[in-house]
C-alpha cells in the first residue's frame, strides 16, 4: 500500500483546523467571562454634595504670616477650613453650622476664615516661611478628614486642630474655647466637658458591645499580632449613642472589629489599665496624655502599638468601616492619605456592583 501524500496547501489548512478546533473553547470560554463581567452593573455612589462657601470668607494671597497679623489688627485670629469638593460633611459645616446666627456672628466677628482644598494646587507660605502647594500643606499637617479647622493665635502658634466635622453645639463650643483664649488657662478637654456638663442623652454607663476587651486592660501583652482599637466614650454621651446604636449596629461595620483587640475606656475614669508602653495609669490619665478631647474618640494602633490614626466625635457607617479596614489591612503602609484611600474604596466597591453611600 502506497503513503498517503499530503499536499503543503492541504497540511496548512489541517493545523489551521487543528489550531481553531483547540483554541475555540478557550476563546469562547474568555468571552464569555468577558462578557459577565461587562453584565455587572456599576455601583451608584450617594452622598456627595457641592458646597458654595461664604463671600465673607477672606480672600487671602495664603502667605500665613501675613493673614495672623491681618487678624490680629482686628483682634481676630485666623481659622483655616481644610475641605475638599463633594465633601458632605463640607456642606454640613456651612449650611447647618454657619448657617445659625450665634455661631455665624461669633466666627465673623472673632475670625478671618480661609478655605484650603486638600487637593489644591495653589501655592501656600507657612507662618514659618516655608512654601507648599495646598495639597502638599495638608498631607504635611497630617489632614485626614474633611472638614479639618486649624486655629491660629496671636503669634502664628497652632492652638487647636478639630479633625471632622462637629454638630453645632460641640462646634460652638470649639469657637468659643479659641475666640475667648481659654487655651491660655484651660486643658481643651476640660473646657468641653465643663460645657457638657449635663448635657442629655439616656444612658447613664457605656454601651456595652460583645467585642469590648474585659478588664483587666493590659494593652502591652506579647504575642498578640492583632492591631489595637481603643474607644474612649463617656456616660451622658449623644454621639456616643448614635456610634453604638446607628452605626456599630450594622453587622457591615462591626465585622471589620474582628481583627483587632477592642478597648472601651471611660476617659473620665480613675480606673487603672496597663498601657501600651507597659506603664500603669488610669484611663483618664492616659486619655490626656493622648489628648483626647471628644467622646467618642476611636484611636487606632497597628499591631506595634503605634497610632496609625483617630477619628472623632461624628461617625459614619462607610467611613467607619474604611477606618477599621484601612488598618486592619495594613493599607496605610502603602497608602498614607486615608482620603486617598477611601476614594480608592469607593471605586472598588462601585465596580463590584455595590451601591456606596458616604452619608449614612
Amino acid at each position: 500500500m502506497k503513503p498517503l501524500k499530503i499536499s503543503n496547501h492541504y497540511l496548512q489548512l489541517i493545523l489551521l483546523l487543528v489550531f481553531v478546533w483547540v483554541a475555540f473553547p478557550t476563546y469562547a470560554q474568555e468571552n464569555s467571562a468577558e462578557g459577565s463581567a461587562s453584565s455587572i452593573e456599576r455601583g451608584t455612589f450617594f452622598g456627595a454634595k457641592p458646597t458654595e462657601y461664604p463671600d465673607w470668607f477672606k480672600e487671602s494671597f495664603l502667605e500665613f504670616s501675613d493673614d495672623v497679623a491681618e487678624a490680629a489688627e482686628e483682634g481676630k485670629r485666623l481659622l483655616l477650613i481644610f475641605q475638599q469638593d463633594g465633601c458632605p460633611y463640607c456642606n454640613l459645616l456651612v449650611e447647618r453650622n454657619l448657617s445659625q446666627k450665634n455661631i455665624l456672628e461669633l466666627v465673623q466677628e472673632k475670625f478671618d476664615v480661609i478655605s484650603i482644598n486638600i487637593w489644591g494646587d495653589r501655592e501656600v507660605v507657612t507662618v514659618g516661611g516655608q512654601a507648599y502647594t495646598e495639597k502638599e500643606f495638608s498631607e504635611a499637617l497630617d489632614v485626614q478628614f474633611t472638614p479639618t479647622l486649624l486655629f491660629f493665635n496671636e503669634k502664628g502658634k497652632a492652638i487647636l486642630k478639630l479633625n471632622g466635622y462637629l454638630p453645632p453645639r460641640d462646634f460652638l463650643t470649639a469657637l468659643s474655647y479659641v475666640a475667648e483664649h481659654h487655651e491660655k488657662k484651660t486643658p481643651y478637654r476640660d473646657f468641653v466637658r465643663a460645657a457638657h456638663a449635663g448635657t442629655s442623652a439616656s444612658q447613664k454607663a457605656l454601651i456595652s458591645q460583645p467585642f469590648f476587651q474585659r478588664p483587666p486592660h493590659i494593652l502591652n501583652r506579647h504575642g498578640d499580632s492583632r492591631p489595637l482599637a481603643v474607644f474612649f466614650e463617656q456616660q451622658e454621651c449623644p454621639n456616643c449613642e448614635t456610634l453604638h446604636n446607628k452605626v456599630l449596629a450594622d453587622p457591615e461595620v462591626s465585622k471589620f472589629l474582628d481583627d483587632f483587640n477592642v478597648v472601651q475606656l471611660d476617659m473620665w475614669s480613675n480606673d487603672q489599665l496597663t498601657d501600651i508602653e507597659g506603664n500603669v495609669r488610669s484611663f483618664r490619665d492616659w486619655a490626656t496624655s493622648l489628648d483626647i478631647s471628644y467622646a467618642p474618640t476611636i484611636v487606632l494602633f497597628d499591631k506595634n502599638g503605634k497610632e496609625v490614626i483617630r477619628s472623632e466625635a461624628w461617625f459614619r457607617k462607610f467611613h467607619t468601616s474604611g477606618l477599621f479596614e484601612y488598618v486592619s489591612s495594613e493599607a496605610f503602609l502603602e497608602q498614607p492619605n486615608f482620603q486617598r484611600y477611601l476614594s480608592d474604596r469607593a471605586d472598588h466597591l462601585i465596580e463590584q456592583g455595590i451601591d456606596v453611600n458616604i452619608w449614612e
